[in-house]
């Protein structure tokens, strides 16, 4: 077969046109930092990136979603503390009060901080968080207790709000109010919570109302402290699940963070060039090129134009 200048001319120009594209290639990656810039650079390259990026991206909304869920039970524990306290005072009093000792002098101021106490309870119990009621079970926008210690919402059972903290792994967030408030599985509108009912009894007896002719007031004080032992022991029955419930969410945070640091080095490995080597492949291909340059102007013969010359 004949060579002609015009084959050997096109075959020099595929040939540079290919160094060019490889030298732009690594020029390429040098600018951008990845290995590639469009799937058809390598497919493998390509697909395994956007599974690690999906597997980020799921990492980083579980995060959010834990530290939602964790500001919600923070909120919840704390309102929970506050009440924990004023149960306390409240069981205090009762205790002073049911001293024979004391005067009606002494009783009715007893009785009217047993009264203020009772308007905080149903202040926290209507406690909100960005807001939503946190005690209202699914009906977060409204409040749990009306002013007279009823429930202002009815409940069905379990009526949990969940968060979704990792593939498949849901978390509790929020306490029903009749779980906290009732001691009891289920609460319909228009009930009174238990709790504000032993409450209510025992200020009202610190008062001397609803006393029968002979019964005697210091000893229905007494007994009463039964009842408010029960309720401060469901407080303290409740604050324990959800403590233990803070610590799993904080625990799967920890995995979290440190899924995330392997997963962004398993992106960085997969996607991120090696500077080192890229800058030695471009010196390579400019070499390469200068090179070609150089042969190709040696090895293309003159044409008769440049005999007419």
């Amino acid at each position: 077969m004949r060579i002609t200048n015009n084959m050997l001319i096109n075959n020099i120009m595929t040939h540079l046109s290919s160094n060019l594209n490889r030298t732009m290639k690594y020029q390429n990656q040098l600018a951008t930092g990845k290995k590639i810039s469009m799937p058809s650079d390598d497919p493998i390259v390509a697909s395994r990136a956007l599974k690690l990026r999906t597997d980020v991206a799921e990492i980083q909304q579980y995060s959010r979603n834990m530290d939602d869920a964790l500001s919600w039970m923070a909120i919840t524990e704390a309102t929970m503390n506050q009440i924990n306290d004023v149960l306390q005072r409240f069981r205090e009093i009762t205790v002073q009060a049911a001293n024979g000792t004391n005067t009606p002098d002494d009783l009715q101021k007893i009785g009217a901080e047993a009264g203020e106490l009772v308007t905080q309870i149903i202040q926290l119990a209507n406690t909100t968080y960005a807001g939503r009621y946190i005690f209202s079970g699914f009906k977060t926008d409204k409040p749990l207790l009306n002013s007279d210690g009823t429930f202002n919402v009815g409940f069905m059972e379990n009526e949990y709000i969940q968060f979704e903290i990792g593939i498949g792994d849901f978390i509790n967030v929020n306490v029903p109010g009749y779980d906290l408030f009732h001691r009891s599985n289920v609460a319909s509108q228009g009930d009174v919570s238990s709790l504000f009912q032993t409450l209510d009894s025992i200020k009202k007896a610190i008062n001397g109302q609803d006393l029968d002719p002979d019964e005697n007031q210091h000893e229905k004080i007494s007994n009463l402290l039964g009842e408010l032992d029960l309720e401060i022991e469901n407080l303290l029955r409740v604050r324990a699940g959800l403590g233990a419930r803070m610590n799993r969410v904080e625990l799967t945070g920890n995995r979290l963070d440190d899924d995330y640091v392997n997963f962004t080095k398993l992106m960085s490995l997969n996607e991120d060039v090696d500077m080192a080597e890229a800058i030695m492949n471009l010196f390579n291909e400019q070499n390469v090129y200068q090179a070609s340059l150089s042969t190709t102007a040696r090895v293309i013969q003159p044409s008769l134009v440049d005999y007419l010359k």
